[in-house]
């Protein structure tokens, strides 16, 4: 998420932070390579123009050139004025507090509108909400199939009428919300290659008819400038309640998620982050300003394990760390919520420098997959006590993983290593500390 940007903003800072002494002079020169790399990131002219120009009056002042550690203050500085560009606090979505509650999407073919259907979905099942999606999109091939899919994925139920306009389909789909007692409805919309009137039309008739509480926008970051523009052109026309980016984990330069607020006046509500159901993100303008700094994002990676994590079982398992009684079944246990908590590179992005010192550095998921299996072919008995597995038994589990006899025999002495570094803190308050993972690779 926003490398380039992460990588040039790291570099501009780390000349601010050597030099002893500021003056006006290196000021002005740091805010020119700060400029450049907004507009390289696609972030919108304008939105760079006004930027610079607030940093600047900010950070050129005596109080700042005379303080004890100035280059820590002009980054402090532009750490504020980013989230002021990004919307200064977090806008959550409509809350789900009527039945129904309406999420409409809209955007353009392609912008990845039914699968964010499907993360809404998830997310309110884990909130112990009934959702139902609507499939409102009978112009492109295969559009309520893929809604279905994802539908039963997730368990929640599909609403779809064949031979009907999409507006009638909306209206029929909220009145058996209403008879079903469904906390939540999300209307997929239809979306177009381009911008064109019958489009507009159509979700204007929509709108008028359900009156959604909440009206998303769905942009595709990686059209960069273009999302900023098409969010303009959507929110003059429907005046929208917020804006979804999606694809934030691709290739993305990030100029649309710092450009959008400033120039339509319309909130960043919620980012997807990867391909998976569980990777959607409320979007904070704060952490979001950290990330792109590179500071990181310790509050949200917090928040996602506080998300998968069982209260008792986390006792549970620090008293048997305690005891030294920790086994591959915990192990695995904890594998499970680390999955749950997103890709792994995504992860380790959000601790502060850890970004930086992975540079270069590809993150090998598959040997999460590979210790999985390796596990998975073990008996109970097997799995409480590594101890009693000979080689017989080794060679049965990896046949059965799909691995080597040697990948066994690595998680093994790994694991027997990890229990003997936890048996040598065992002093320290395991209860204490968040629930994680050793990401082993064999």
């Amino acid at each position: 998420m926003f490398g380039d940007l992460v990588d040039k903003f790291d570099d501009i800072f780390k000349k601010l932070r050597g030099a002893g002494k500021l003056s006006q002079k290196n000021i002005r020169d740091a805010l020119r390579e700060v400029r450049r790399a907004l507009l390289e990131a696609d972030v919108n002219y304008k939105v760079v123009k006004n930027f610079i120009n607030d940093v600047e009056q900010s950070a050129i002042g005596e109080k700042v050139l005379r303080s004890i550690e100035p280059g820590q203050q002009v980054i402090k500085i532009v750490h504020n004025k980013l989230v002021a560009f990004l919307g200064e606090k977090a806008e959550p979505l409509a809350p789900i507090d009527k039945s129904p509650t309406i999420y409409m999407l809209c955007g353009l073919q392609g912008s990845g509108k039914t699968t964010l259907a499907g993360k809404l979905a998830l997310q309110a099942k884990r909130k112990n909400k009934k959702p139902l999606l609507v499939a409102a999109d009978i112009y492109r091939p295969a559009a309520v199939e893929q809604l279905k899919v994802l539908g039963r994925s997730i368990d929640a139920e599909i609403f779809h009428l064949n031979k009907k306009k999409p507006s009638e389909i909306c209206v029929e789909a909220i009145k058996y919300a209403e008879r079903n007692f469904y906390d939540l409805v999300i209307l997929d919309t239809a979306g177009r290659l381009h911008i064109d009137e019958a489009l507009m039309r159509e979700l204007d008739e929509i709108k008028a008819l359900i009156k959604p509480d909440e009206l998303l926008l769905v942009a595709d970051s990686m059209t960069g400038q273009d999302a900023v523009n098409l969010a303009e052109q959507f929110h003059s026309r429907l005046n929208l309640t917020g804006v979804a980016l999606t694809k934030l984990d691709g290739d993305a330069r990030g100029g649309a998620a710092i450009s959008i607020r400033a120039v339509t006046g319309c909130p960043i509500k919620v980012v997807s982050i990867g391909e998976k159901l569980s990777a959607l993100e409320s979007f904070h303008p704060d952490r979001m300003a950290s990330r792109i700094l590179g500071m990181g994002d310790v509050v949200t990676l917090v928040e996602k394990a506080q998300s998968v994590v069982d209260e008792k079982q986390a006792e549970e398992l620090a008293e048997r760390i305690r005891k030294n009684a920790f086994t591959l079944e915990d192990f695995y246990d904890q594998m499970q919520q680390l999955k749950k908590m997103g890709p792994l590179e995504s992860l380790l992005g959000m601790i502060p420098g850890m970004g930086k010192a992975l540079k270069g550095i590809q993150i090998d998921e598959r040997g999460l997959v590979r210790v999985e299996a390796i596990i998975q072919s073990m008996t109970p008995q097997e799995r409480q006590n590594p101890m009693i597995i000979d080689g017989s038994r080794k060679k049965r589990i990896a046949t059965g993983s799909g691995n080597s006899v040697q990948h066994v025999n690595n998680l093994l002495k790994q694991f027997s290593a990890m229990r003997k570094m936890i048996k040598n803190v065992s002093k320290f308050k395991f209860k204490d500390m968040p629930k994680g993972s050793f990401p082993f690779q064999v």
